[in-house]
Parts: structure tokens; sequence; C-alpha cells
């Protein structure tokens, strides 16, 4: 491995994405327990789909805030206090379960506990399908740990959202979009079943499955992208899937 290569998988360091900039600050007043730290990132940035009808349409765009500098400064911009203080849900920053871990894993770089965005599937919002998903995987007591911020309490395939399971998921829990894509490959799970929403069915399936795959990577190395963000080899989700790739 190169030495830069090293430097990009330094998880206690931040990104560029991860940089809290002047708000520093903030971050170090957190808390580091992963329950604690997933319910100031729900009290600072609300789900723009699932809360679709109760946040304003003026401040929908907050879902393209790329960095978490930018992030805290929209959020600072309408509550200038600790992230902890209750905020309104319609005063939120709008984002997505990207933005929720990216806040997780920049307040633990920033208390020097190397952390990590994975991006993957979930199969425990939905009976029956994969929502694709992104987590936190955190180096916590000698062991990575895996926790989702965006559930505060446990689910049917869930069971212990601050600490959860590594094995693959076939029809619950979290997948990572590597090893989804294996098992769609192994043909062992309908790539149908996965994507953004059944009710979308257009942003989903082997296409989609993918380009998660190359998200996957790119927020291993670093850059944690946003969900829509273009990079690499990631085609449209309706791209036919290449022979070579799918064999």
């Amino acid at each position: 491995m190169s030495n830069a290569a090293a430097a990009v998988v330094d998880h206690a360091a931040h990104t560029a994405f991860s940089d809290p900039g002047a708000h520093a600050g903030l971050l170090d007043a957190l808390p580091t327990d992963p329950a604690a730290l997933s319910e100031v990132a729900r009290n600072v940035i609300a789900h723009y789909r699932a809360f679709q009808s109760q946040l304003p349409e003026a401040t929908r765009g907050d879902i393209n805030a790329r960095w978490l500098r930018v992030i805290l400064e929209t959020d600072q911009a309408r509550h200038p206090s600790p992230l902890a203080d209750p905020r309104e849900l319609s005063e939120r920053v709008q984002g997505c379960c990207r933005d929720h871990t990216l806040l997780c894993v920049g307040a633990l770089r920033q208390h020097g506990i190397p952390a990590r965005s994975r991006v993957g599937f979930a199969g425990y919002f939905t009976e029956g399908f994969h929502h694709d998903h992104v987590i936190v995987e955190a180096w916590i007591d000698g062991r990575w740990r895996r926790f989702d911020p965006e559930v505060g309490e446990p689910l049917p395939g869930l069971a212990t959202p601050h600490d959860m399971s590594f094995e693959a998921a076939s029809s619950s829990g979290f997948t990572t979009a590597a090893e989804a894509w294996l098992a769609y490959r192994r043909g062992e799970v309908d790539g149908s079943k996965y994507g953004v929403h059944p009710d979308v069915p257009e942003v989903g399936g082997p296409g989609f499955l993918a380009g998660e795959v190359i998200y996957e990577v790119a927020h291993r190395f670093g850059d944690e992208l946003l969900l829509w963000d273009g990079w690499g080899r990631i085609g449209p989700p309706d791209q036919p899937v290449a022979e070579e790739d799918a064999a």
C-alpha cells in the first residue's frame, strides 16, 4: 500500500467531507456513545423523505450540503447553540442517512476514534425490500462496531440498532453493497428487491446494486459522497449490467 493510500484509510483522521471547519468545538462537546450520538444526529438532521410533509420546501436544498462543515453552518444559522439543544423538526437541516452518518463519523473522528461510513442496504424498514442505506462503523472498545444513527429503538430485523450484527443479511438487517452484489452474482437474491424504495422501481435493480458498490469503495477511501453524486464508473440505475460484471 502506498503512503498516500495509507493516509486515506486513517479512519481517525478527518476527510475533506467530515472536517467540521470552524465548528470543531460543537463536535468536541458531543458524546461518543453510539446511542447518545445518534440522538444528537437525529436532532440536527431530519430525513427529507421520511418527514417530507412536515419539512418546508424552502430548505429542501439542504440535502445537497456535501461537507459536514456546511451542514453545521446551516444548523448554526438557525440554531446558534450546542447540537444537543432541541431543534424543532421543521427547522432541522434536511438530509438523509448519509448525513446522519457523516455527522456521527465526524464527531467520533474529532474525538480521535476511528470511524467510517458503510454503504449498503437495510432490510429492516420495509418487509421484503432492501433500501439503499448508510450506517456508521467505528472502533469502540477494541472492535469495529456498527450502528444506525437513524434508528433509536429496536425494529423487526434490527434488535440492536447501536450494536449491529456483521453477518451478511439476505432477508433483514444490514448488508454492505459488496455483500449484496456478490449475493446477486451468485443468484442468491432478487436484484429487483434492492433500491431506493419499492414504489420507485426505476431507481433500483442490478444496475443500481452495481453502482452502490462504487459508492461503498468511495466512502471506504475517504470520498464520503452524496448518494446522488457521480463518481468513477457509477452509471444510471437502469443501465444494463455488463456480462463480465455479472458473471
